[in-house]
């Protein structure tokens, strides 16, 4: 049996593993970082160099430490970004200081790809006609007015508070997924937000860029990043692509996939044809999502099925290890319960440092997460056995390891199960959110929905997600009635 889980186990990880070395794209979470990502992919996969894409890494921190650790290779930052953000300078220095800065982190800049998308605070045309805003400053006459503000720039040092301060505006804004506020100030339920200055949003929704008339906001050029040990011909690859970019050509391509309903893959190779930097391939695009839902479905379930026979492996042993010891027990359930109240995407950017992106710190947070209803119910089960049944066993000349095997965990076998139902479940929500690590699965197509504001696509990767969900409780509750007596099933809540 033993020797089936480790065969079971090797074959869902082989999949998941690259034994030829190649180039890692990355990129953060929003519509242009996807694009710039598939422009520098492209480009490199013309030059000869075998591309793997982790597009949609969520945001700054985590694309920037899976950099530094050498999960990524390359991905598009941006100098105002670098300079507070990341390497917490108290201005935006020269490109050149800049380097010197990035370069004592083992990053290495390249040339500016000629566009500079800087942040901005955004209205609807017809709220600024109506009240003739035209500026940030003019806000301060417009007490009433309802922000929405993305939840990274709330916090960050060129971010809300210190724009709040220098324009003296008194509003108490609340955090909204950036892709998810345009929507809102169309449905009139904000008024203004954050923006990025190159956003195809913008034209989309009809709004209006404030004019910054105090300078606030430093220079956010676009920048390839990459490691100083990287190989000299993939520098070299990306080079050709400084300045060929600028704000309206950026606004312009990023407005024909949100507006025209062009993919990335479509809008990056016509880009880098008209530019004469690759030759148009006759290949069809490969990434619609309807190809590669297959793939999303099997990378989910290799996600949750490892997570969960781990936590089973640990869980259920390490509970029958301390049952007889209550303060043990209770130390077991706290530990395990403590481990819920971290929110997920902050396990996984926290594992980053450890473990890199992708599958394994995926796995390794499913595998926290699944074990508080394991451990719990194999506990509760082993615990609140009838007593009646307890007294029997002794009086039948048990030792303690023979009623446990013969009499105990047989018992308890129906709520340890009804614990394993209940991970499985809680494993297949929460692997969503693995892509924003690069594990892949079915929160790709979320994260990509988010960011292009498509609930189609979102709805992609949702459906299918929520269907494996009651599959697998079908699955579940014909295994409960195969193996599991009527009489001990009942007694199930």
């Amino acid at each position: 049996m033993n020797r089936w889980l480790i065969v079971f186990i090797v074959g869902l990880l082989l999949p998941l593993q690259s034994l030829a070395k190649t180039v890692v794209v990355g990129s953060k979470a929003f519509n242009e970082g996807y694009l710039l990502g598939e422009i520098i992919a492209q480009k490199l996969t013309h030059d000869g160099f075998d591309v793997e894409r982790k597009l949609g890494l969520g945001k700054t921190i985590i694309t920037y430490e899976a950099l530094k650790q050498g999960e990524i290779d390359v991905y598009v930052e941006y100098t105002g970004t670098l300079a507070q953000a990341i390497l917490k300078l108290e201005n935006t220095p020269s490109l050149n200081a800049l380097q010197q800065h990035a370069k004592q982190e083992g990053i290495k800049i390249l040339p500016r790809l000629g566009f500079n998308n800087t942040y901005a605070l955004v209205i609807s045309e017809q709220m600024a006609k109506k009240n003739n805003i035209s500026k940030i400053s003019d806000l301060v006459n417009y007490p009433d007015l309802n922000l929405g503000i993305s939840h990274e720039f709330l916090k960050r040092k060129d971010g809300w508070q210190p724009l709040a301060a220098a324009y003296g505006l008194p509003y108490q804004p609340v955090g909204i997924e950036h892709s998810l506020a345009y929507q809102a100030i169309a449905n009139k339920q904000i008024a203004i937000t954050d923006a990025y200055t190159t956003d195809g949003d913008i034209a989309r929704y009809h709004l209006r860029i404030l004019k910054d008339d105090k300078n606030f906001f430093p220079r956010y050029d676009a920048v390839p990043l990459v490691r100083t040990d990287a190989d000299p011909a993939l520098i070299k690859s990306l080079q050709d692509l400084a300045n060929h970019i600028d704000e309206a050509k950026m606004q312009q391509l990023n407005s024909q996939v949100v507006n025209d309903d062009q993919s990335f893959a479509e809008v990056a190779e016509q880009f880098l044809t008209d530019e004469a930097l690759i030759q148009k391939s006759n290949t069809q695009d490969l990434n619609s999502p309807w190809q590669s839902l297959p793939r999303y479905i099997i990378e989910h379930l290799q996600l949750t099925i490892l997570a969960l026979i781990c936590s089973c492996v640990v869980g259920i042993p390490l509970s029958i290890a301390v049952y007889r010891r209550p303060q043990a027990s209770r130390m077991l359930v706290y530990c395990t319960g403590l481990l819920q109240t971290i929110p997920s995407i902050a396990l996984l950017a926290l594992m980053i440092p450890l473990l890199g992106i992708g599958w394994v710190p995926a796995v390794v947070a499913l595998f926290l997460y699944s074990l508080l209803p394991i451990v719990r119910n194999t506990l509760t089960a082993l615990l609140t056995l009838d007593p009646v049944m307890q007294q029997v066993a002794v009086g039948m000349g048990l030792t303690p390891r023979e009623q446990l095997r013969h009499v105990y965990i047989p018992l308890a076998v129906p709520m340890i199960f009804s614990g394993i139902r209940t991970a499985a479940i809680i494993n297949i929500g929460t692997a969503t959110l693995a892509a924003f690590i690069g594990a892949g699965g079915l929160g790709e197509p979320i994260v990509m929905g988010l960011s292009l504001n498509d609930t189609t696509l979102v709805l992609f990767g949702a459906i299918p997600a929520a269907l494996l969900a009651i599959l697998t409780e079908w699955l579940f509750e014909g295994v409960e009635r195969r193996f599991i007596p009527a009489h001990l099933r009942n007694t199930l809540g």
